[in-house]
């Protein structure tokens, strides 16, 4: 891959007088970028795509996992992401922020705090304003997450279920069983 300048800008989502910051943008414009991944390249490279835990195809592309590792890079590449959803308020690694400037990928960060219970203590404009970034498709392919990539990114695709007109108790079966049902229609 091309290593070309970047001009990377934090900025922050327009919030009113008072309120607490609801996401954390970090933006990456490339000058000029090869998102061309070549995967006939190497027999050996093939071998390390490792998807990060708890991997899952939401829809069409839309992915959900745990937090990503190094050893998870090679991987990330092929799905040529556009953006990442990051549901934890923990700041994002210095290698993991490394990786999303050299491919050019957009990090949005929504400090959700870590809680067991499904839609418990998520505040609603929180998810709605991580719904508006999934569902606008200039964001995709993009990858949710948050540490295990069960709870806070469970909850986000639950509130995405919802709107693609699912009924509660399969949201509630797949948040329970942490697989999207999209991969047992693909197989």
């Amino acid at each position: 891959m091309k290593e070309d300048s970047y001009n990377t800008k934090l900025s922050l989502n327009q919030q009113p007088a008072g309120s607490q910051q609801m996401c954390r943008t970090i933006e990456e414009d490339a000058l000029a970028v090869d998102h061309h991944v070549d995967m006939s390249s190497s027999t050996s490279d093939n071998l390390n795509l490792i998807p990060p835990l708890n991997f899952a195809i939401v829809d069409n592309g839309i992915f959900r996992s745990g937090f990503p590792d190094s050893a998870n890079f090679s991987f990330l590449q092929t799905l040529k992401l556009t953006s990442i959803i990051y549901l934890c308020p923990e700041p994002y690694p210095e290698a993991n922020t490394e990786f999303l400037k050299s491919d050019g990928i957009k990090l949005f960060q929504f400090g959700i705090e870590s809680y067991k219970e499904p839609f418990v203590n998520i505040p609603g404009d929180t998810i709605r304003e991580a719904l508006r970034l999934v569902l606008d498709v200039r964001n995709h392919p993009v990858l949710i997450h948050c540490n295990r990539g069960k709870h806070r990114t469970g909850c986000l695709v639950g509130c995405l279920r919802k709107l693609q007109r699912w009924c509660l108790s399969s949201v509630f079966d797949e948040y329970q069983s942490g697989e999207c049902s999209v991969l047992h229609r693909i197989n």
